[in-house]
């Protein structure tokens, strides 16, 4: 018990105490990241393209990686013209490197520099650059520009870089990161002081929740990848796994609200609650292995947009039980009239409890739909550990993330069903409130509907 008590304070103090090095990817680790530095010159242009890979990329990356050949590829989806013709980037330098990061796993950095020569120097000219490599791929991209013996009139761009080329990603930007992939110059001749239209805009920081979530990301990938495995360092690991899932369930999504609605309008049980909660364990801890084991097997698969694909069957699923639930609701009321009208002096019954074999359909959907999505810091833990020869172990702390997961999902639930059975106590003393708790489960319905097709549209866009 003195260890128990021991390791969940050290956890706490880790989490809510000053952060460390950041270790883990501070835009996400399915992320892919860009930056161009444009430099205009009399005669050339000369552009400083960098790709900043997060640790899934990177591990999906196999064998010796050809620093030119990428550049080249890099090359290849910027396009630059100036006058409205087109001119060539040629690579004239290029550097790929690994970096630190989460679980023992590595980031990585291309950098590339390209070359074009330009000519018409003694007049006004527009320059238009864009940067479509990999575009399909969520992350930061940026754009800056300057001039020399020329300058730029109104540039859309800043002249530095407010990540210092993708090397220090500023905290009150990452909860919306920049997104430039193209940008159009008006080049003056002769040496001048460049002017630029607007600065970048300022999105306020993560919240409370958010850092705290954050930070025990951080020292879950410590933990998880330490070259020296000790019980004590195990235990710590299995404890803020759990931690670390339970306070990534009380983040906005994974259907708490969805689920405790559903609950609530089915007048559900604590057993009810429960089955939801194993169905979440059961199904996060399943979609994680098999996207790892999808991602370890194949280099051109994107974490990301599975990730995408399959928010949208999750709403979709959340659709599907509100719809069921609408019918239910609807055929409860159609008996409830009939009842009424054949026994007028009989109260209706309760159908709250419909049938078994329909609730728990219901239920293990919406277990499904909170489970369904991986969460990307389980994953990376996943493919660290299988990467220091710790698979059996890296399942555990998926396991138990999953738990944690399922521990706030099962607590709404048991919420929605102490304040059902209170309500419905009340609402049974009044008539007027017994006509409105008849509407609840059709109002319950149409909330469960419009959370999972916000759910799904909003995966949709990243998709």
């Amino acid at each position: 018990m003195r260890r128990a008590l021991f390791i969940a304070a050290a956890a706490g103090a880790l989490a809510l105490g000053p952060a460390a090095t950041a270790f883990a990817h501070p835009l996400g680790n399915f992320t892919i990241n860009h930056y161009d530095g444009i430099t205009v010159r009399s005669d050339t242009v000369d552009v400083f393209a960098v790709v900043d890979f997060a640790e899934i990329p990177t591990a999906q990356q196999r064998g010796p990686v050809d620093a030119a050949a990428l550049c080249a590829a890099v090359a290849a989806h910027e396009v630059l013209t100036i006058d409205a013709q087109r001119a060539t980037l040629a690579v004239t330098s290029s550097s790929y490197m690994l970096r630190p990061g989460a679980a023992g796993l590595h980031t990585s950095r291309l950098e590339c520099r390209l070359h074009a020569s330009t000519t018409g120097s003694g007049h006004d000219r527009t320059l238009t650059f864009a940067d479509s490599y990999d575009s399909a791929r969520i992350g930061w991209r940026e754009i800056t520009a300057v001039a020399v013996g020329a300058h730029l009139v109104n540039s859309p761009v800043p002249a530095s870089s407010v990540s210092d080329t993708l090397l220090h990603y500023p905290n009150d930007l990452l909860s919306s990161p920049l997104d430039v992939r193209r940008a159009t110059l008006d080049v003056a001749p002769g040496a001048g002081r460049s002017t630029f239209a607007k600065q970048l805009a300022q999105v306020p920081g993560a919240g409370p929740l958010a850092r705290i979530v954050d930070r025990l990301n951080r020292l879950f990938s410590g933990l998880a990848g330490a070259r020296h495995l000790t019980l004590g360092v195990g235990l710590l690991a299995v404890l803020v796994s759990v931690l670390l899932g339970a306070t990534h369930a009380a983040l906005p999504g994974h259907g708490k609200t969805v689920m405790a609605a559903y609950i609530a309008g089915k007048r559900g049980s604590v057993r009810d609650a429960v089955l939801v909660g194993t169905t979440v364990t059961v199904t996060h801890t399943a979609g994680v292995l098999a996207l790892g084991l999808a991602l370890s097997l194949s280099s051109s698969l994107a974490g990301d947009r599975i990730e995408g694909e399959l928010g949208i069957v999750s709403g979709l699923l959340v659709v599907a039980v509100g719809v069921g639930l609408f019918r239910s609701a609807l055929n409860r009321h159609r008996h409830d009239k009939m009842h009424a009208h054949d026994h007028p002096h009989d109260h209706p019954h309760d159908h709250g409890h419909d049938h078994g074999g329909r609730r728990r359909a219901g239920l293990l959907g919406m277990g499904v739909a909170g489970g369904l999505v991986p969460s990307p810091s389980a994953l990376v833990v996943l493919l660290g550990a299988v990467a220091l020869g710790r698979t059996a172990f890296g399942v555990l702390l998926v396991l138990f993330y999953g738990v944690g997961m399922a521990g706030t999902l099962t607590a709404a639930g048991l919420l929605a069903v102490r304040l059902t059975e209170r309500w419905s106590i009340r609402l049974t003393r009044q008539r007027l409130m017994q006509r409105l708790a008849g509407a609840t489960p059709v109002v319950t319905a149409g909330l469960v509907v419009v959370v999972g097709l916000g759910l799904a549209a909003r995966s949709l866009a990243v998709v």
